[in-house]
């Protein structure tokens, strides 16, 4: 996996970008996709933020209207978020990629 190496157009070390693109879920990741324009490795971690989190923040909403079995599914989602949350983090504030099935695919073709 790639290192994340030197200053992004931000101003912002590379690392610190890439750990902010998933700050506030897929809001930060969207602010620093549209004002990163050369570094590959935060436009990476902004893309599998905003595929990511807008996909669990999607199934909350749809999991939230379907009654006992949705809220359940919704709960062990909520359990789970927190987690994957400060896993990416990490990853990305020491420099790695760490690819989420689907989205970090799609994250490196775009980036």
């Amino acid at each position: 996996m790639a290192q994340a190496r030197g200053k992004a157009s931000t101003g912002l070390r590379s690392n610190v970008a890439g750990l902010l693109c998933y700050l506030l879920f897929w809001v930060t990741g969207l602010e620093l996709l549209l004002l990163e324009k050369k570094d590959k490795f935060v436009r990476f971690h902004a893309i599998q933020s905003i595929i990511v989190f807008g996909f669990i923040s999607v199934a909350f909403l749809l999991l939230f209207w379907i009654p006992v079995v949705g809220w359940v599914f919704s709960w062990a989602l909520g359990a789970l978020t927190p987690i994957l949350w400060i896993l990416l983090m990490i990853k990305a504030y020491r420099g790695k990629k760490i690819k989420i099935p689907i989205a970090g695919k799609f994250a490196e073709k775009i980036a």
